[in-house]
């Protein structure tokens, strides 16, 4: 497999997205030697990765139908099935390992990670509930950074960050889903952008945001965070509401373009606001 289609196929820009939550929880948990945020590293792009191919190759068939998934899997024909799902027992046995390297709680929740890896493409054929999986999915990598340091569970990842990552992730995709409405409609189940229309499901979204930021505020509050902190959070305030403003101002075609290009910020600003809040203590 040549290296453009391979890096298409493994969707590294999604990964540099999620990387930062597992980041996040790390720096939650007071950072920690350099070789925990190795091995944190590459279990989440190992994690992140697999999901993608699961994902691609569990919804093959459903995907091929739809006119706007152009997953690298259907149409080109050097991505051969049987290499793939090589490619992904291989992550499997590097996530597994790595967690054990961490310690021995995160390797065994990395069974349970994989787990929920593989369920994923299967609940998203169970109406609206696919939007909140993905958000534990999403929030469950803020969790795994914590456990690589603690190895306990605490109120701060567990209840606080996580919730955070959850609404604001949910939220996310309720709005990102809009694109495929008339095709849900038709032929898959049925979330919530093809349930309720833009309106509503604009409303839930911008509901999920309001709790996202609540409960970010929240967690800086409980662990005394300082300045960079609370800048890269009005920072992300000010994010969620030009999302929102977008969708509900701009044609929608053009305005999703801008709402994901911008909601790839979000991840960034929060690690290094938290970075050197960590940092400066």
């Amino acid at each position: 497999m040549k290296l453009k289609i391979f890096i298409q196929l493994i969707r590294i820009d999604q990964t540099l997205f999620t990387l930062p939550f597992a980041y996040l929880g790390l720096l939650f948990a007071g950072g920690d030697e350099i070789y925990t945020w190795i091995w944190v590293t590459i279990a989440l792009v190992s994690a992140s990765t697999l999901g993608l191919l699961l994902n691609q190759l569990i919804d093959l068939n459903k995907d091929a139908k739809n006119p706007r998934k152009n997953r690298i899997l259907i149409s080109n024909r050097e991505v051969k099935k049987p290499s793939v799902w090589s490619l992904a027992i291989f992550l499997s046995l590097i996530l597994i390992f790595s967690a054990y390297m961490i310690n021995r709680l995160c390797f065994h929740l990395s069974f349970v990670a994989i787990l929920g890896l593989v369920i994923f493409p299967f609940i998203k054929r169970i109406n609206i509930v696919s939007h909140f999986y993905l958000g534990i999915i999403q929030a469950s990598s803020i969790i795994g950074g914590y456990l690589a340091v603690t190895s306990r569970f605490d109120i701060i990842p567990l209840l606080i960050l996580s919730i955070a990552i959850f609404m604001w992730m949910s939220g996310l995709d309720i709005i990102y889903s809009l694109k495929d409405v008339e095709f849900d409609k038709d032929k898959g189940p049925i979330p919530i952008s093809a349930r309720y229309g833009m309106g509503k499901a604009s409303m839930i979204s911008s509901i999920l945001y309001v709790f996202a930021m609540i409960a970010l505020i929240i967690a800086g509050v409980l662990t005394s965070r300082g300045t960079a902190y609370w800048v890269s959070i009005i920072s992300v305030a000010i994010i969620f509401y030009k999302q929102q403003f977008l969708i509900r101002n701009r044609d929608f075609e053009i305005a999703i373009v801008e709402f994901i290009q911008i909601n790839h910020m979000i991840p960034a600003i929060l690690f290094i606001g938290t970075f050197i809040d960590v940092m400066i203590k």
